[in-house]
């Protein structure tokens, strides 16, 4: 009775509906929207027999890349989000996140897939680098929301959503190296020879300084154009044209990947150099706006996707093991690790719990597990690393999507009591340790 063809387009014009309210209609219940898309994929994908199974292994190209543009469209949300003045004492959680809590996560989860898992070194290593970084994509309930156009308000970011926010921008590219590393073990063994000099000079010291570079001279570039230029005309700033986001997102990364750095880390310092470019006028937000609306379309796809892949049997075969291993790493190894990391830090105990707590995964892990199998030797392992990550993942939506609402909001009701009991003294400040 209907055609293939007009199913999907009223089956796309309902996601993108729902994609614009249900973030509103969900703000503060136990619910998420990659949650309801998540699930909206296993329905479809189990009822409708006749689509194309969405295999990451069969399809791993478009796996990839749909991600790699979902990614880096994310991190530049987050990059122009962000008021807060880079600075060594202002970021200081971040680096904790970054130094601390992030090679805590690797090295808890290396060691749980090859002891537990009985993964290889390399295999156990890419699990980690896929899984160690808090994704930029689906944590948006927990992050910045959106630039703020006051001055006063440059510094007044709550330590949580600013400590996640921050690492999620920087922790997609710095997990990269360990991404190649995984790959190296795999092709060329673990004789040190083989691949430490390549690790340390390219990989970690050559990427990540073109990448933090490359993303400095474009934003600076960039946001001459945007705000400063003499000509009126290309003063893009004055025409409100949201969509340049996107350019900028695409231009950095491309040129950041063709001289072999980070593209990650190039296109979320490009937003941080453009936003402290001019840092409270209004354009911020018509840019952060667009690739908002850009970022949920993206995520809509790529977690409807997910679902049905997860329906069409992407974690057949899962163990006990693996599932314990997953919870393990979801409740105990990023909890501890991050209650370990900030120790001491800006953040008072209730803020180092919910940052500790709310290390989400999701489609930064899917583009890192199909970049690596794509490029390495993991043949006998492929479909193991997928149902982990992919279970991960899951787990996550459902764990994080529950919980992000409710624990938000408990803790801004905390903030605001500990502000009403200060108030008239500076400690009443939002950013308060709680």
């Amino acid at each position: 009775m209907f055609d293939a063809p007009s199913l999907m387009f009223t089956a796309a014009g309902v996601a993108v509906f729902a994609a614009a309210l249900l973030p509103r209609l969900l703000m503060r219940a136990p619910v998420s929207m990659p949650m309801v898309f998540l699930g909206t994929g296993l329905a479809v994908f189990s009822v409708a027999e006749t689509l194309p199974d969405p295999d990451p292994v069969a399809y791993s190209d478009i796996t990839v890349h749909l991600s790699e543009i979902c990614v880096i469209v994310s991190l530049m949300g987050a990059g122009l989000a962000l008021d807060r003045p880079l600075g060594r004492v202002r970021w200081a959680t971040t680096w904790r996140l970054l130094g601390i809590v992030m090679p805590l996560c690797l090295v808890g989860l290396t060691l749980l897939g090859w002891s537990v898992l009985g993964l290889s070194l390399a295999g156990a290593l890419l699990l980690a680098a896929a899984l160690a970084p808090t994704d930029p994509v689906l944590a948006s309930e927990v992050q910045v929301a959106e630039p703020s156009e006051a001055e006063e308000d440059l510094d007044g970011e709550d330590e949580v959503r600013f400590g996640l926010t921050s690492e999620a921008g920087l922790n997609d590219g710095l997990a990269f190296p360990f991404v190649y590393l995984a790959v190296a073990l795999s092709v060329v063994g673990t004789a040190p020879a083989a691949w430490l000099p390549h690790f340390l000079l390219v990989d970690v010291g050559w990427r990540i300084a073109v990448g933090c570079l490359a993303g400095y001279l474009v934003g600076r570039l960039l946001g001459r154009v945007f705000f400063r230029s003499p000509v009126e005309s290309i003063r893009l700033a004055s025409h409100s044209e949201g969509f340049v986001a996107l350019a900028a997102t695409f231009l950095t990364y491309g040129i950041t990947e063709m001289v072999e750095g980070y593209g990650f880390v190039a296109v979320f310092v490009c937003a941080l150099t453009i936003r402290a470019g001019e840092r409270v006028h209004g354009y911020h937000g018509v840019l952060h706006s667009y690739i908002e609306q850009l970022e949920r379309l993206l995520t809509v796809a790529v977690l409807v996707l997910l679902g049905g892949a997860v329906a069409r049997g992407l974690l057949a075969g899962l163990s006990w093991s693996e599932v314990l291993v997953a919870a393990a790493f979801l409740l105990l190894v990023r909890p501890v690790a991050g209650w370990i990391g900030l120790a001491r830090g800006r953040t008072g105990p209730w803020e180092r719990g919910v940052i500790a707590f709310f290390g989400v995964r999701g489609i930064g892990s899917v583009y890192y597990l199909g970049y690596a199998l794509a490029e390495g030797d993991f043949a006998a392992e492929d479909q193991t690393l997928w149902r982990i990550v992919g279970l991960v993942v899951v787990m996550s939506v459902v764990l994080h999507g529950v919980t992000a609402g409710p624990g938000m909001a408990l803790l801004d009701r905390a903030r605001r009591r500990k502000a009403v009991r200060e108030a008239g003294t500076e400690a009443a400040a939002p950013r308060t340790p709680i």
